[in-house]
This record gives C-alpha cells, sequence and structure tokens, in this order.
C-alpha cells in the first residue's frame, strides 16, 4: 500500500518570468513531460511565441500577461491559468532581473524594486497557488534561487539580499508544509548563459567582473545553459510523492585540464 497516492498524470503548471532564460526552459521541460503549462512574464508577446512553438512540438501551453511585481495582474495570472488549465499542480517562480550596482550607490527605489520583483512577487504567487494546494494535499513549489545566498558577490546591488529572502521564505515553507502533502523546494543556479546582465555596458561590466575575479567567482569561462536548470526542476517535480528534493544547486564544470 502506497504510502501518498501517486502524482496525477496531468499536473497544469505555472511558471513566471518564462520568456526567456530558465524560465522558458523550464516551461518547454515541463511541457516536454506531458503537463500543461501558463507562461506568465510582461513580454507577452514572446511568451505567445514560445507557447506556439511548444503546441507545435505536442504539448500544451498557454501565454499570459504577468508582472509579479503587480498583486492584480499575479491573481488575473493564476485565475486565467487555472479557468484554462485546472487547479494548478506545479507552480515554478522564476520572474527577476539583475542590476549592477554597489548597494551604497544603489538608488533606494531601484533597490525596493529588486526585493519587490524576486521576493515579494514570489510571495504573491505563493499566496495565490499554495492555500489550493494545501486543500487538495498535494502539489510542488518551486522557488528559482541562487548561489549568490552561498557565496555573496560584489556589486548586483538589490539582488542578493532579495534572492537571499526567497531561499529564507522556501525554507520556512518547507517547515511550515510539512504533513500537508505540498512540497517546497529550491532549485539554486550557477553562473548560467540568460539574457541578464547582457545588456550591461563596458564601464559597468568591466568592474563588476574584476571585483568577482578578485573574490574568487569567476575561476573559469564555462556558464550552465538554462536548460540544464530547467532539468533540475523536472527532475525535482517528478520525483515520486513521498520524497522532496528540498535543495539542488547546479553549478557549471570547468574545462578540462590537460594533464602532464
Amino acid at each position: 500500500m502506497p504510502r501518498f497516492e501517486p502524482h496525477p498524470e496531468r499536473r497544469p503548471t505555472v511558471v513566471t518570468g518564462a520568456s526567456s532564460g530558465i524560465g522558458e526552459a523550464t516551461a518547454r521541460a515541463i511541457a516536454a513531460a506531458g503537463h500543461p503549462v501558463a507562461l506568465g512574464a510582461r513580454r507577452v508577446e514572446r511568451c505567445e511565441e514560445i507557447a506556439a512553438s511548444i503546441r507545435a512540438d505536442g504539448g500544451d501551453a498557454l501565454a499570459l500577461g504577468l508582472d509579479v511585481a503587480d498583486a492584480d495582474s499575479v491573481k488575473a495570472f493564476v485565475a486565467a491559468a487555472t479557468e484554462a488549465l485546472g487547479s494548478v499542480e506545479i507552480a515554478v517562480s522564476g520572474a527577476g532581473d539583475l542590476d549592477a550596482s554597489l548597494i551604497h550607490e544603489q538608488d533606494s527605489d531601484a533597490f525596493q524594486r529588486a526585493v519587490d520583483v524576486h521576493l515579494v512577487g514570489t510571495h504573491r504567487l505563493v499566496a495565490e497557488v499554495v492555500p489550493g494546494m494545501v486543500e487538495r494535499k498535494r502539489g510542488d513549489v518551486v522557488f528559482i534561487g541562487s548561489d549568490v545566498v552561498r557565496a555573496p558577490r560584489p556589486r548586483v546591488g538589490g539582488y542578493v539580499p532579495a534572492k537571499s529572502g526567497v531561499e529564507a521564505m522556501a525554507r520556512t515553507m518547507q517547515m511550515e508544509l510539512e504533513g500537508t502533502g505540498v512540497r517546497a523546494s529550491i532549485v539554486r543556479p550557477g553562473p548560467t548563459q540568460t539574457s541578464m546582465g547582457m545588456d550591461f555596458d563596458e564601464s559597468v561590466a568591466g568592474p563588476l567582473i574584476e571585483d568577482w575575479a578578485r573574490w574568487g567567482f569567476a575561476r573559469h569561462p564555462y556558464f550552465l545553459r538554462p536548460s540544464d536548470i530547467a532539468n533540475a526542476v523536472s527532475t525535482v517535480v517528478s520525483l515520486p510523492r513521498g520524497v522532496n528534493m528540498t535543495l539542488v544547486e547546479v553549478e557549471p564544470e570547468a574545462p578540462l585540464a590537460e594533464r602532464g
């Protein structure tokens, strides 16, 4: 006799920050596993393109506009996804961006924006989807963290404090959700090749890279691919019920060294 009823064969999923990078790759991976996916981001036109590509490959995907900094937008996103796909079984919170600046030089409004998008935006999603999961006694919530929580990096403004808050919230929820049948998991990417930071000009990127190298954060040139993180998310949510992979950190391997 199993300790838990198995996952439903069809698990409606919402992914925030799904217009590019890790969010896009995660939506594609979840859809490839046979689950319907609602892609949410401010760039809804890009989400439409991705959703169309998923459907062309035989998956079930829906694109919806979403601004996680707006509570009403989050409510509308979850409501529309639920109406179209069914009650949310998997929620992946990955919306956010990177602002390169020294904390003491960063405008407080910009700092607050980072916290509002990464941390409060994640809570807005949690508040909309987790109560229903608890009521149904099953569900997965995956928080996209960052290895800056374990090893803070300089010159990324509010990003380190915000991501630290996200992971602290996730760890707290793991205790609060114990015994409910709902799993909360952190997937913690290391350096990943996404659009984050790609628009920095040389005057910003140069000092950032110099400081990262000085503190030992630029040991080799290899970066993870978004699909590497998506595979980790897919693994976490596909584990049988009764098992909770609470934290997965994914780091790029260095290039192979010549051995004399």
